[in-house]
């Protein structure tokens, strides 16, 4: 535990980053989104409310938590939360089966997680409805922004959603123990990422 404190313990500049993105994401859920409709407006509520627990949680308990299996779960509605309300926005006739996706996506994770799985299974489902979810926040945004329904900085969305995948991805090799960087270096940049994440996600939103 000593040697985990000296390579992983957090900075003063990592908790003011992380104190930062739950600021942002506070403001968020306080005043950003009031302008959407109901379903987008719990849909994000659930992601800056999960980035937000999640900034005070490392906080609090420090990168440590982040090996639990429940914070795995919990933190997997961030993508599928964020990706289902812009799909409920700006996708109408997809809304449903999005919807069912998500559902079935994210009691395939809670399953995989909770039970004693010891294959690969686990990986790949986080993998591909964390992966499908990602692909949506990243393009979706591009393609309002290009074909002129939306304002160019909603893009900024588009940005956020990337080091969402970035990050999850980060988080998700380093549990396989396939990670190409180092425990260190990724909890290094973690909180510069979350901070960046949410710093784009809140601004995009800002231009609808």
């Amino acid at each position: 535990m000593d040697g985990y404190n000296e390579v992983e313990k957090l900075s003063v500049f990592d908790r003011i980053l992380l104190f930062l993105t739950g600021f942002l994401a506070a403001y968020q859920i306080a005043i950003g989104i009031d302008h959407f409709s109901k379903i987008p407006i719990i849909a994000y509520t659930i992601g800056f409310g999960i980035l937000l627990l999640a900034g005070l949680l490392i906080i609090i308990l420090g990168f440590e938590v982040l090996d639990n299996p429940i914070v795995v779960i919990i933190s997997s509605a961030i993508p599928l939360s964020l990706s289902l309300g812009l799909v409920w926005e700006f996708l109408i006739a997809f809304r449903i089966i999005y919807l069912v996706f998500i559902i079935v996506g994210y009691l395939a994770i809670m399953a995989t997680r909770i039970l004693p799985i010891k294959n690969s299974l686990p990986v790949i489902v986080v993998a591909v409805f964390h992966g499908v979810a990602g692909l949506i926040i990243f393009i979706l945004p591009e393609v309002l922004v290009f074909s002129g329904q939306t304002g160019p900085i909603f893009s900024l969305v588009g940005f956020g959603g990337a080091l969402i995948g970035i990050g999850g991805l980060l988080l998700v090799m380093l549990r396989a123990g396939k990670s190409l960087l180092s425990r260190q270096t990724i909890f290094r940049i973690l909180p510069i990422l979350l901070l960046l994440m949410t710093a784009f996600l809140v601004l995009g939103f800002s231009a609808i």
